[in-house]
């Protein structure tokens, strides 16, 4: 028997952001899987997309380690994709939930990659991803007119992301939480650092909403689910002309 997959995407936080479409897959699974890391006792995405899981419907969390023991990671990967294929194989329709969306900086990229080439129907289904919930939350354009407009992983090598920081006009910073006070050293240096804002669990319950990054810088810990949108100030940008 041949099942279908669907890749779903959950948005940032906010249940109400789910498309329709992900809406009727996540209704219309027999399965809906959750991925979640080791250290946590429940999926976020799992959470947001509740309001939508059918009783009767079977739950299944798959835990994606965070660490860097490559045989334990390749473990987990083939335990999971083992785990999905068997309720594919059996005909069930499988809903994975990711937050943001699928195509994004997600876990689900390299699910879909370990099952693309089998005889099973994927479908992926976009969803709200967290810069584009905080740009419209806020009210803040994330670009205008002939703007350049980064989407940046804050991990990157602190080279790359210099060179990205001089040359873009709008900059949005993902996976801050590691190296928060550098990166605000980094805006500070670019004149990007006045018209910074930071978002931590944006449409969650304790969401949080930072516009002096400076004083926050050393100060607090950092949510995993936190991202800044930042602009170079038009004082800055003349001087670079």
């Amino acid at each position: 028997m041949s099942g279908i997959f669907y890749g779903v995407g959950v948005g940032p936080g906010d249940p109400e952001l789910l498309t329709l479409k992900a809406i009727n897959a996540i209704k219309s699974s027999d399965v809906v899987i959750a991925p979640r890391t080791e250290k946590k006792d429940e999926s976020t995405a799992l959470s947001i997309a509740r309001p939508y899981i059918q009783e009767g419907t079977e739950i299944l969390e798959l835990v994606f380690p965070m660490n860097y023991n490559s045989q334990a990671l390749s473990d987990a990967w083939i335990s999971n994709k083992n785990a999905i294929l068997e309720l594919l194989d059996s005909g069930k329709k499988v809903a994975f939930l990711t937050l943001g969306d699928p195509m994004l900086y997600s876990t689900y990229m390299y699910v879909y990659r370990l099952l693309e080439d089998s005889h099973h129907e994927i479908i992926n289904i976009p969803g709200v991803n967290s810069f584009s919930a905080i740009g419209n939350r806020l009210g803040v354009p994330l670009a205008e007119g002939g703007d350049i407009l980064s989407i940046v992983p804050a991990t990157i090598d602190e080279d790359r992301l210099e060179k990205i920081l001089a040359l873009s006009d709008n900059v949005v910073l993902m996976k801050v939480y590691k190296n928060y006070t550098d990166i605000v050293e980094k805006l500070n240096k670019h004149g990007m650092v006045e018209n910074a804002v930071m978002v931590s669990k944006c449409g969650l319950e304790g969401e949080e909403i930072v516009h002096d990054l400076a004083a926050a810088a050393g100060t607090q810990k950092v949510n995993y689910l936190s991202t800044i949108l930042t602009k170079r100030s038009k004082v800055s940008k003349h001087a670079l002309a």
